[in-house]
């Protein structure tokens, strides 16, 4: 049995009453994982720390997480994270509200200087809109343009059409709807009445009446009892009358306990459904909390694939992909030259009123200079309208931009009373240039579109005349990850991931700090003393230990090979201003941890993550500023980074890196794309390395790919 990942429009309706139980809690903070993941830190005055968490990807799901189920915070936040910290920070948790019925929930936080609304699409491909008090989008984790609904910054959030909502039908509203269906009575209330098949199935057996039915066939008694066996489930679902269930696949044999034995877990539910009586299953007393339960376990590995050594990559959803930006980015041009249309015929206007725009204008500017107010300037023309030619092209006041609106034929333009007409046409002609300009690099934009199209169509082509080929029977035969079409996610979260860190080609861990808070941290909590301090001769370099035990192991006497110490201060030259000022080399120096100390010499001082050094040092001389950043995909699917010797023998892919002049988060895009065009499953890269994700393993400042 498949195991469910997505929540039905059923869940929602009860899980929206025991969230909104959590009214009034704080957030705290917003963080973000991969680019479907949202965590929402909160703090409740009765129950203590909230977490909340939406998913939107393959799996969607939206609940509150008991602390210990919660992921590791990540590093850096990307900006969509960063927006939710300043709009939401502090807010209140308002209310929870499922859009009619729809997999849709909008989630309202209130706070004294603006309010903000976070829209959860767990329908289709998934979305999450941050949405202000005016129903405008601030930002969303994907743009949507389509001819009936948009969801894109700056402009109002669309909802898709509306379904049929069964809580607001009568009996014969649920019988025409009914009678209007071509099918049978369980997919027609699956689809027409949106119950989902599961649902619909549960439906059929509470009512008692056969699910295969054609509707043709069906009676008024058999309509009537369906819709009281709808009445029934939704009435107690909507009263919080609740048997929450996770249910599992019947394992073989039995347990340590005697008991039947079970399998994974394959599905949760707020109601004991006849439909999965045959299941084991386990009860709780909270919706929530069996949601928490199930997809905490959820098994996300992706079955192997059988048949065929490697499945046909879904070259037909890429294809459409394409086809779709290819259309927004149409859009957008079309709208560059709207707007820039729109730009010119207003400096036209000006010039061809100018007289009258002159007038207004002189006669603003010299209330202005005789000491009136704005809004006593808006009076007097608005008492002038109709009697004094002219004013009637008065619109209005700008008064924090001190510009005034005048009224010219079908546009409503803003002019400042101190530059006169010339340069008030002027700044619109410059506009539209400037837009001009916007719409050349759409066009460049949709060139690359049209080529990335052409290479997936060129790459379907290849496939299907490629000749099928038998699959070499040799189980130690290395996998190529870089041509298989669906790469399995495997995450292991680690203690040491908030800092900079990697693994010598011996095996030994290196962690280095991202600040002076983590220096201190290092030093402190995690160097034991047959560890290895690192640190390069350049300034603003990280505190860089080489560890020879896990924290949890007793500190033991290990020979380090001089491979992973040279690694080591290469780490810690690279991390470095050395890296930073464009160098192609520097120095770095061993010390044991005996020789780190916090106590400055008499009359020095020492600044907050910096230590003093005693006795002698071992240097590393003119080491080379080089960098890998790669991909692996076993045991765990992640990005690594560090010297080149390192994470060569550890990751399918790699882009090597010197100090350029490609800021950091450009240059992470060009490796995201360089990724992108090796691997043949390109939602791998996107889920696994994002350009934030593969900014959080470079060296700080200004990089290039090395040829």
């Amino acid at each position: 049995m498949d195991q469910k990942r997505e929540l039905t429009s059923v869940d929602l309706v009860a899980l929206t009453a025991e969230l909104n139980g959590y009214q009034g809690a704080k957030v705290d903070k917003a963080y973000l994982y991969g680019d479907d993941l949202l965590r929402l830190k909160m703090r409740d005055f009765d129950r203590g720390r909230v977490e909340l968490l939406i998913e939107v990807g393959d799996t969607k799901r939206a609940h509150v997480a008991a602390p210990e189920h919660v992921p590791a915070a990540p590093g850096r936040p990307p900006n969509f994270a960063k927006m939710l910290r300043n709009r939401l920070s502090g807010a209140d948790f308002h209310e929870v509200r499922q859009h009619g019925f729809d997999r849709i929930l909008e989630f309202e936080f209130r706070r004294e200087d603006q309010d903000t609304t976070i829209v959860a699409e767990l329908f289709g491909d998934g979305n999450i809109a941050v949405v202000d008090q005016n129903g405008e989008v601030v930002d969303s984790l994907d743009t949507v343009r389509l001819q009936s609904r948009t969801v894109a910054p700056g402009s109002q959030y669309g909802f898709p059409s509306a379904r049929v909502n069964p809580l607001e039908l009568d009996y014969e509203g649920f019988a025409a709807k009914m009678r209007e269906s071509d099918t049978d009575l369980v997919r027609t209330l699956a689809t027409q009445l949106n119950f989902g098949g599961l649902y619909g199935e549960e439906l059929c057996t509470l009512a008692g009446v056969e699910k295969t039915k054609d509707i043709d066939d069906a009676t008024e008694a058999e309509f009537r009892a369906l819709y009281d066996a709808s009445e029934r489930l939704l009435d107690a679902i909507q009263a919080g009358d609740l048997d929450p269930r996770v249910y599992f696949e019947p394992g073989d044999g039995e347990d340590e306990d005697g008991k039947a034995a079970r399998g994974q877990r394959v599905d949760v539910t707020p109601l004991a459904l006849e439909e999965r009586s045959d299941l084991p299953s386990d009860a709780y007393d909270r919706f929530n909390d069996a949601l928490d339960d199930y997809f905490t376990n959820l098994d996300t590995t992706e079955e192997e694939e059988s048949g065929e050594a490697v499945s046909k990559p879904d070259f037909e959803q890429e294809i459409q992909k394409y086809e779709h930006i290819i259309k927004q980015q149409e859009q957008a041009i079309e709208d560059f030259e709207a707007d820039a249309e729109a730009e010119r015929e207003k400096a036209e206007l000006l010039y061809a009123n100018y007289d009258l725009v002159d007038d207004i204008l002189s006669t603003v500017q010299d209330a202005r200079d005789a000491g009136h107010g704005w809004q006593e300037i808006a009076e007097t023309f608005e008492e002038a309208a109709g009697d004094v030619p002219g004013a009637d092209a008065f619109a209005g006041i700008d008064e924090s931009e001190g510009r005034v609106r005048v009224r010219l034929d079908d546009h409503t333009i803003g002019v400042d009373p101190a530059w006169g007409v010339e340069k008030n046409a002027d700044e619109h002609y410059q506009e539209a240039k400037r837009i001009e300009e916007k719409k050349e690099g759409a066009r460049a934009a949709i060139e690359n579109t049209r080529e990335d199209l052409e290479e997936v169509q060129q790459r379907r082509e290849d496939w299907e005349a490629e000749p099928d080929e038998p699959e070499e029977d040799d189980e130690m035969q290395d996998v190529d990850w870089l041509a298989r079409a669906s790469i399995p996610i495997r995450k292991q979260e680690q203690w040491y991931e908030r800092f900079r860190w990697f693994r010598t080609s011996d095996g030994f861990l290196v962690i280095g700090g991202r600040d002076a808070d983590q220096n201190e941290e290092l030093v402190k909590k995690y160097m034991d003393r047959y560890d290895r301090f690192f640190h390069a001769q350049a300034h603003g370099g990280p505190v860089t230990v080489l560890k020879t035990s896990a924290p949890s192991e007793p500190s033991k006497d290990i020979e380090v090979p001089e491979s992973s110490k040279r690694e080591a201060a290469q780490f810690a030259v690279c991390c470095s201003s050395v890296w930073k000022d464009g160098r192609g080399s520097g120095d770095a120096y061993m010390v044991t941890p005996d020789q780190v100390s916090k106590t400055p010499e008499s009359g020095e001082y020492l600044e907050k993550g910096g230590f003093a050094i005693r006795g002698d040092r071992t240097y590393f001389r003119d080491l080379p500023a080089e960098w890998a950043v790669g991909i692996t995909c076993e045991p765990h699917t992640r990005v690594l980074g560090g010297p080149i010797d390192a994470v060569a023998e550890d990751v399918e892919t790699m882009v090597e890196l010197e100090p350029g002049r490609y800021a950091q988060g450009d240059a992470a895009k060009r490796i995201y794309r360089e990724f992108g065009e090796r691997f043949a499953d390109d939602s791998f890269v996107r889920k696994v390395a994002s350009p934030d994700e593969i900014q959080k393993y470079m060296p700080p400042g200004g990089s290039r790919i090395r040829d």
